[in-house]
């Protein structure tokens, strides 16, 4: 009984898999990739692959060499390439590039056409799609509201004028939908796009589009979980 290299390898790639999903999940990157309804598959996902590094390490030995071939360790390239992707590249949310392209009227409906207490960027999202909720929007219109997301750009907008944009997520990033709100009275030239911000203000539906009249707009980090969640 010899120790196997292709085993080996196996066991390394289980490994570092294993090492990633354990890492998403304690460091909280996972809401990076991921909702919050599908957060349970990076635990699990971490578990499973323990084990079965575990398990690939208890068995290295084989009766024969068992090298690795050229097959196999393209194979487990393959595996490793996606794992060193994450790893090697900043952490990195969606942005003001795919805003236009997901937008949010490509398939979100809202659950409720009733907005009680503080307003938020999901029920306008909805108000975007349902007639309902628009006119839920608009019997609030003046309210007093707060939202996080990133400043967007449109050609010809004026300098104290921007696209404030939040991406809402149901399963991963590759679902998210944009919602987007114009918000008026900004500072003029003091952000950047993909900055983000937190708007305060008061909101107002003008047809199928959404204004909030800005009383302070603050540069803040990003937040731990940049995805809204529905």
């Amino acid at each position: 009984m010899r120790v196997s290299p292709a085993r080996v390898a196996v066991a390394i790639a289980l490994a570092a898999w294993a090492a990633l999903f354990w890492f998403l999940e304690v460091s909280g990157r996972w809401a990076l990739y991921l909702g919050a309804r599908t957060k349970w598959v990076v635990l699990a996902g971490a578990v499973v692959l323990t084990v079965a590094a575990i398990g690939r390490t208890l068995t290295l030995r084989s009766p024969k060499a068992d090298p690795i071939g050229r097959a196999q360790a393209w194979g487990l390239a393959v595996v490793l390439l996606p794992l060193i992707s994450v790893v090697a590249l900043p952490p990195a949310t969606l942005g003001s590039f795919s805003a236009s392209r997901r937008s949010v009227s490509a398939g979100f409906v809202s659950g409720s056409g009733e907005i009680t207490g503080e307003i938020s960027l999901v029920e306008v999202a909805g108000s975007l799609w349902s007639d309902e909720a628009r006119q839920a929007l608009i019997e609030r219109a003046g309210s007093r509201v707060e939202f996080t997301g990133i400043v967007t750009r449109r050609d010809g907008t004026p300098a104290d004028e921007f696209v404030l944009t939040r991406f809402i997520v149901s399963c991963c990033a590759a679902d998210a939908l944009s919602v987007q709100v114009r918000v008026v009275n900004a500072p003029p030239g003091r952000f950047e796009e993909d900055d983000w911000v937190r708007v305060n203000g008061s909101i107002y539906p003008l047809g199928t589009e959404v204004v909030v009249d800005a009383s302070r707009v603050q540069a803040i980090p990003r937040p731990e979980q940049p995805y809204l969640n529905v």
